[in-house]
């Protein structure tokens, strides 16, 4: 297959975006793809997705740091350059530290910045009204700690319907 760009040189980069459900596909050669992109394309290197993931957040380490505006991660000790070089977050406090610098990227990347959590497709409607449960737990003791005692008992008579659900194999659609 052929560059999309020049339809010269063999296309081996294949990048695909999906934007608010619209899927692009884009097949290029090392060349256009790194002239597009800014990405860079080490031919005597073998691809890995730290490296790839590092000239993904590029576009946040543009900016000159001096030596005394670096900040690194309390937890880790990785710096933002760090992060660029190695292409992967040091640990979950990174995410803290750096999360005013990497929301854009994050967002490009993920189309979101937040993590959301997954439900898995077979057997998510246990998941889903476990955590309901658990949710409504935590309120009526709330409702209890705030003296407010029918809120309560209108939890509470939720959260048996909820528990009858699961115990009878049913599920709400």
């Amino acid at each position: 297959m052929l560059c999309d760009d020049c339809n010269e040189r063999i296309a081996t980069v294949h990048l695909t975006q999906v934007f608010n459900g619209e899927k692009a596909e884009s097949h290029l050669c090392e060349q256009c793809a790194y002239s597009k992109s800014g990405l860079m394309f080490d031919t005597n290197l073998q691809f890995s997705i730290p490296n790839f993931l590092g000239g993904m957040f590029s576009s946040i380490y543009k900016q000159e740091q001096s030596a005394e505006t670096v900040t690194q991660c309390p937890r880790c000790g990785m710096s933002i350059m760090d992060i660029k070089r190695v292409g992967k977050l040091g640990c979950d406090e990174c995410y803290h530290v750096y999360e005013r610098e990497m929301e854009a990227s994050l967002r490009r990347i993920h189309g979101n910045s937040l993590h959301s959590g997954k439900i898995p497709a077979r057997g998510g409607h246990k998941v889903k009204l476990r955590k309901q449960i658990e949710t409504l737990k935590n309120q009526i003791q709330e409702a209890v700690r705030e003296e407010q005692y029918e809120r309560a008992a209108q939890i509470r008579d939720q959260l048996i319907e909820l528990e009858k659900t699961i115990s009878q194999g049913g599920f709400p659609a």
